[in-house]
């Protein structure tokens, strides 16, 4: 897992709720100032309130998998600049920035690992880079997770945590929702479990795609899962919508994620259903 090393901790709004210069932190869900490193140790999870924060992949590997178990594939993978575009800097200077910044090659994480000794294979996006967007690179790291899983009939495990397809690769980035359907399409046919984990936020062309393909679509408390934005959506359709729409509750309570666990209770959560799938 050499790649935790250069994952910085990323923690979200921490620029609007530190004070101290970052020793104590004020949190959104109940308004308590604590120190910093009482969110840190509870993996940004509230300890008075339980309000969720967003967890950077590193994080969320340690938390899950079973240790020394993780080994990346799919590694060296660098995207095109299809459009020349430029938003006030170039795309690939963009893309070399957030790699210095980060540490890390593109926006999601893939390799084997196991989670209370099954073998499986686990994605992780990666949120601060460059908002966890789908472009060419992503795209075909979840198609060659699917692939490996579906070769080596290992359950595919995937943390979704993205604003959508990367505008900057244009067409290229939203073909990756076709070829992430197709791949996890051929998991299926190969019978091989895939397990979905929806956290803050899930959406965009993620979640057109693969991300509530799961044979068990998971959700982290209140996370934030659907297409379009609330404030796009209302403006389209000229109407207020419901209470809490395209949060996680919501969904669970129309039949789009099949279960809502906190983050303490992630691994094993995880592990039951995969001795359901599996065993």
């Amino acid at each position: 897992m050499g790649w935790f090393a250069k994952v910085k901790p990323s923690v979200e709004g921490s620029e609007k709720v530190s004070v101290g210069a970052g020793v104590f932190r004020r949190c959104d869900g109940c308004d308590e100032t604590l120190l910093a490193e009482e969110f840190e140790r509870n993996y940004e999870v509230c300890p008075r309130c339980g309000h969720h924060y967003r967890l950077d992949a590193e994080r969320w590997a340690q938390l899950l998998l079973d240790p020394g178990s993780f080994d990346e594939f799919a590694r060296g993978l660098e995207p095109g600049d299809p459009l020349s575009f430029t938003d006030g800097k170039r795309y690939p200077e963009r893309v070399a920035a957030t790699q210095k910044k980060t540490g890390l090659e593109e926006a999601m994480i893939v390799g084997r690992a196991a989670i209370e000794g099954r073998p499986v294979c686990a994605g992780f996006f990666v949120f601060s880079f460059m908002g966890g967007s789908m472009g060419s690179v992503v795209g075909e790291k979840l198609a060659r997770l699917f692939e490996v899983a579906a070769a080596e009939r290992r359950p595919a495990l995937v943390l979704s945590a993205s604003g959508g397809a990367r505008m900057q690769e244009g067409i290229l980035s939203l073909m990756q929702m076709a070829k992430s359907v197709a791949a996890r399409g051929r998991l299926k046919e190969a019978r091989v479990p895939f397990v979905s984990v929806l956290t803050n936020p899930t959406t965009g062309g993620v979640a057109a795609s693969y991300a509530l393909l799961g044979d068990v679509n998971i959700a982290e408390p209140k996370a934030l899962i659907g297409f379009a934005g609330p404030r796009v959506i209302e403006t389209t359709i000229r109407a207020k919508l419901p209470a809490g729409f395209q949060r996680s509750e919501f969904l669970l309570e129309h039949g789009m994620v099949d279960v809502i666990a906190e983050r303490h209770a992630m691994r094993a959560t995880i592990s039951r259903i995969l001795g359901h799938l599996v065993d």
